[in-house]
């Protein structure tokens, strides 16, 4: 294994020389690097062989990097390694940027973890390595929250650094009305094929940074959510009915299907500006997604999401819910997900947690979220709790 590591390295160091000392003719000097290099030639059932074996071994993070470094050598390299690794549905792992717009293990709840800046009014998102919370975890989106006279809005991005909605880091947003009590979660490419974009006016950005004419952004409606009269007052988690716009009823059902985003479009292919292979002609966006699921989404409906009723303790004399362990802190703030009554009759999908969140410090959150939801969407419902709702309770 020690040996392949030193390929690796061997491989990114060399198309990082190439890409510095021939920026203006990045692809083609690159693309003769690679053609030059040994590695790139290897036999197709020893390449492979040799990538299951590391992705079998490197299966969580940091080390999981090797796996990121093998799609950074060449095309073919990179194309093998997106034929081995499995999305998080069937896998469990999140490997690739792409995978945070990807849904969730079907079998069990994915654990994450939020942490907040009050006074940067940032919350980062990260993959949960160890059960120790105090252990640091795999950062995977943040999100920072704007003020605007009319709404609030959560930008998130895949670069904790770079929050603008211009930026080929940008995923999406999460917008609020003026009371706090309605939100819209938007996303920056079409979530399916078919996917209808929403008109905005809008051109502002945070840290008032200028969009690039060649980078233009779009706002795809993906998820609605709404959070309603608290009867229990401030002793108990506050209604919440989401209803995902992208998703089908059927996907949480056996066999259901939701959609799943398979690469970033040429928005975003400059992400990756240590992996120019990552560029592709055939990188467009009627291929980013998984297949045509509109008629699917109007033939069955949407998928309604509500907040899982609580119990009444006698001994503690509160409303709770049972976290197994992942919650500590009381909080109104907490919240456990499931599929809604609307969605028909109800069955043993019903009864199955697809989010839960909830506080374990001052400004340190649990989130967990399985299929048929992602980790950008699952953490744009979560950022809609963190907001004061005055007209709910």
């Amino acid at each position: 294994m020690a040996i392949i590591r030193n390929i690796i390295q061997d491989m990114r160091s060399r198309s990082r020389r190439v890409v510095q000392e021939e920026q203006e003719h990045e692809i083609v000097a690159v693309g003769d690097a690679m053609r030059q290099s040994c590695w790139a030639n290897m036999p197709q059932e020893l390449l492979r062989e040799v990538l299951i074996r590391i992705e079998a071994s490197e299966d969580t993070w940091p080390p999981r990097k090797s796996v990121v470094a093998c799609a950074g050598v060449c095309r073919n390299w990179r194309q093998i390694t997106k034929d081995i690794v499995k999305t998080p549905e069937l896998s469990s792992k999140i490997t690739f940027p792409i995978s945070v717009k990807q849904p969730g293990p079907r079998e069990h709840l994915l654990q994450c973890f939020i942490k907040r800046n009050r006074s940067t009014q940032t919350y980062y998102l990260y993959l949960s390595i160890t059960s120790s919370l105090a252990d640091d975890g795999k950062f995977l989106l943040a999100a920072r929250k704007c003020r605007r006279p009319t709404c609030t809005d959560y930008i998130i991005s895949l670069n904790a650094d770079d929050m603008s909605k211009g930026s080929n880091t940008y995923v999406g947003k999460l917008r609020s009305n003026f009371l706090g009590t309605k939100f819209t979660i938007y996303d920056g490419q079409p979530p399916h094929a078919g996917a209808k974009i929403a008109k905005s006016h809008s051109t502002k950005l945070v840290n008032l940074k200028q969009v690039s004419p060649r980078v233009p952004t779009g706002n795809y409606p993906v998820a609605h959510i709404s959070y309603e009269l608290n009867v229990l007052g401030s002793r108990g988690p506050r209604r919440m009915n989401c209803v995902m716009d992208s998703i089908p009823v059927s996907a949480i059902e056996p066999g259901g299907v939701a959609p799943t985003q398979t690469e970033f479009s040429l928005n975003n292919i400059d992400m990756f500006p240590s992996f120019p292979f990552f560029r592709s002609k055939s990188n467009r966006v009627e291929n980013s997604v998984s297949g045509p699921l509109g008629d699917t989404i109007t033939k069955d409906g949407k998928l309604v999401l509500r907040n899982k009723a609580p119990r009444w303790h006698e001994q503690l004399q509160c409303w709770c819910l049972n976290f197994h362990g992942r919650v500590t802190i009381a909080s109104v703030k907490n919240f456990q997900l499931v599929a809604s009554a609307e969605n028909g009759p109800a069955g043993p999908e019903h009864d199955k947690i697809i989010l839960q969140f909830g506080k374990v410090g001052k400004d340190l959150f649990t989130m967990d979220y399985r299929y048929p939801i992602s980790a950008f969407q699952a953490f744009a419902v979560c950022l809609s709790s963190f907001d004061t709702k005055i007209a709910c309770e």
